[in-house]
């Protein structure tokens, strides 16, 4: 079952696509077929400058769309490369375009998931710009928990995984955080 709106869709509008850790999606330059919807895994948008760096834009986790902007541009502007095993589906762009024409609710729908997902764009990097481990780790697990692995939590909120632990360390010692799990934390409420 999808999310919506994209259960509004016909399903040979949505192929599924599995990609092994390390392996990429699309590259930077490829034409653009179409957004993604991740099903399971993870993965990033990369995008190589001129000089050859490497710039991770954002990691994605499942069920988030990523190469939005693909639906009006003929190009992807980065590259997505799985970070773990992933399954994504294929948002086909001629299908949904169509849609959006013709169903001003599924736009909206779409519209309204998009906006969601640039709020939470901006929280993360609202968390990024936190300066300490504890206040960032408080923040990011107020804000969305603790999603997967201690290290891709850490990976997540822009910290080694050494400081990520011994911030939740020090949040649990405080009665701040809970261990509900080995390698699980969260807020205690």
């Amino acid at each position: 079952m999808l999310p919506e709106p994209f259960d509004l869709l016909p399903a040979e509008a949505l192929p599924r696509i599995e990609a092994a850790s390390g392996t990429a999606v699309f590259q930077q330059n490829d034409s653009s077929l179409g957004p993604y919807l991740l099903i399971s895994g993870a993965v990033e948008m990369v995008r190589h400058t001129e000089a050859g760096h490497r710039i991770v834009l954002h990691q994605a986790h499942a069920s988030e769309t990523l190469a939005e902007a693909s639906l009006f541009s003929d190009r992807y502007h980065c590259a997505c490369i799985a970070s773990r095993d992933s399954t994504l589906i294929l948002l086909d762009k001629a299908v949904i375009l169509n849609r959006m024409e013709r169903d001003a609710g599924f736009a909206l729908a779409l519209l309204k998931r998009m906006a969601s997902q640039v709020q939470g764009y901006r929280r993360q990097i609202e968390i990024l710009a936190i300066r300490g481990a504890g206040d960032r780790v408080l923040a990011a697990l107020d804000a969305f928990g603790q999603t997967g692995s201690v290290m891709s939590f850490a990976a997540r909120i822009g910290l080694s995984h050494e400081a990520t632990y011994r911030a939740l360390s020090a949040l649990t010692r405080r009665g701040i955080v809970e261990r509900t799990g080995r390698g699980r934390y969260r807020l205690r409420r």
